[in-house]
Formats: structure tokens, sequence, C-alpha cells
């Protein structure tokens, strides 16, 4: 595969480094992320996800490190680097008391835009806003405020958006409908890096990126981070098999146990002593097979190895 050339890179970031005091928050992340994709940020609560967005957007000065978001440098250049990016932060960061298109209007004088009222009917279109346009914000459901806040944050048609956990809170159609713009924004030369905690998601994004202490873990496209985790899985399934993660993950070359519905997922990369773990089941217990890892297995498996804590939906 041919390696872009920075001029192809929307963010192009090497040795980030942030502490703060005594804290070091993230240690020497590199990140090359070509223009025009979708990739997912995943990792453990305090894994740095979301001081590294801060950093390549302007927002946050690095202790150390350099690179360039959009052509830009982000250390001397950052307020170029804002014009043109938009960032949607997990908590609703909108006005509860104003409608959505008071909202939306407010959003657009900020950044000066011209033409006002049909940039906002055009985001208002767009997103599937106009019957709501004059309800309050305040009064709004999880999904259509995720709606409105990503309507706020490209109607001034940014080149990169970084969102930070956009989804979390919200019902699964409304992610589905959330993850079908996204990628509507992408064909259309938008470049996106999101946060998020759902292996779903993480499995629509171009490549995917794990981080775990302030440090990048593994970075690949999903298929490859499965098969470089060298993980051999087997399901087991049956009406006693709950009671048996525990057990199976005390012996030995038992990487994790964990539930996937009604079935337990056991891996590890030792083929012989997983099987030997396996067959001291008793055979009335569980029905055995074994089946392809998923990226769920991979980031427990990765979870396990670096002490994180990542919640997996």
């Amino acid at each position: 595969m041919n390696t872009p050339s920075s001029s192809d890179l929307a963010i192009d970031v090497r040795g980030l480094v942030k502490r703060f005091g005594d804290k070091t928050a993230v240690d020497g992340v590199d990140i090359q992320m070509p223009s025009g994709q979708v990739w997912g940020f995943l990792g453990p609560n305090g894994s740095g996800k979301t001081t590294t967005i801060r950093m390549i957007c302007g927002l946050l000065e690095p202790t150390q490190g350099e690179g360039r978001a959009l052509g830009y440098d982000i250390l001397s250049e950052s307020a170029a680097i804002k014009r043109l990016t938009g960032y949607m932060t997990q908590k609703f960061s909108f006005w509860g008391d104003l409608t959505i298109r008071e909202n939306l209007e407010f959003v657009a004088r900020l950044y000066e835009l011209e033409h006002l009222s049909d940039g906002v009917d055009r985001t208002l279109e767009t997103l599937g806003l106009q019957d709501r346009q004059h309800q309050l914000a305040g009064a709004l459901s999880g999904g259509w405020k995720q709606r409105l806040a990503l309507g706020a944050v490209t109607m001034h048609q940014p080149r990169l958006l970084l969102l930070d956990e956009p989804t979390a809170g919200v019902d699964p159609q409304a992610r589905r409908d959330f993850w079908d713009e996204i990628h509507r924004l992408s064909s259309d030369g938008l470049t996106v890096l999101v946060s998020t905690h759902y292996m779903d998601e993480a499995e629509r994004c171009d490549r995917i990126v794990y981080l775990a202490y302030g440090k990048l873990i593994t970075e690949g496209r999903v298929s490859d981070v499965i098969a470089e985790s060298g993980l051999i899985t087997f399901k087991g399934v049956g009406d006693d098999v709950r009671p048996l993660a525990a057990y199976l993950e005390a012996q030995p070359g038992v990487e994790h146990a964990a539930y996937f519905g009604a079935a337990l997922h056991v891996s590890g990369r030792d083929r012989a002593a997983l099987e030997k773990a396996i067959e001291t089941v008793d055979a009335s217990a569980a029905r055995w097979e074994e089946v392809e890892p998923g990226l769920e297995d991979a980031f427990i498996a990765l979870m396990s190895r670096t002490g994180g804590d990542l919640r997996v939906h």
C-alpha cells in the first residue's frame, strides 16, 4: 500500500505529549490520517483520546510534539485550524432555552456566515430538522439534540470534523441515522475522527486507533487489528454456560472470557492451552465451536494486556 504524502494528510502529528502537572495524559502519539476518511478513536476511559483531539484542533497546546492539521501548524497556526474544524463534544453544549433555529442562527453569526438565513435553512433541511425548528433545544430527546449539534458544527462547511463520543446516550436508530450522515459528509470530502466506545461504530470506520494510558497501542483497518491480535476464540453455548467465565479465565492459556449475548467467548493465543482449558469443562455445561474473533474480542484482549477498562457495548 502506498504511504500518503504529507499533502494528502488531513492530520499529520508526531510525538504528541501532554502533561498536567506530574500526570502524563498523552505520551508520544503519532497520527497520519489521510483526507476524506473516517477514523475511530478507541480506548479506556482516561486513555487520552479527548486530550489528543483537543491538541489536534488547536484547543490545547502540546507539552511536546509537532505536526499539522489541514496543512496548518498545530503550534503556530491553531486559529486557522479552528476555523476549518467542526468539534462536537460529548456533552450537549448548545442553548436549551433557544429553539433549534435560534441556536443555528446564533452559531451562524459566530462563524460570520454570509446568507445566514439560507445557510440555516439548508442545515435544517439536510438533517431533517425543519418540522422541529421552533422547538426549544432543551426539550429535545438525545437523538434530536445530537442532530442539532451536528448541524451546528458543520454549517460552516469545515474540512475536518472531530467527534467526542457523539452517540453516548442515544437510541440505536438515532445512532444509525447519525452514522449514515457521517458517511454522507465523508463522501463529500470531509475528514472525520470520532471517539467512541461502541464496537459496531468502530467497525464502520475506515481505520481505528486504540489508545491506552496515553500511548497509541495499535492502529489499522478493523480486519488487520483483529488479525494482529493473534487470538483464537471458542464460543460456548448452553444453559449452564454463564457461571463458567470466572473459572475459565483462571485457566492457563485463557486471556479472557466474556459474554456475547447468551454465549460465552473464550479467547487466547495458545491453541493447545486454550483447548485444554475448554476440555476441563463438563460437556453437559456447554457446547463449544471455534469462531472468528471479532473486534470486541480483540479489544478485550488489548484491555487485559494494558490493564485498561474499556466499556464495551
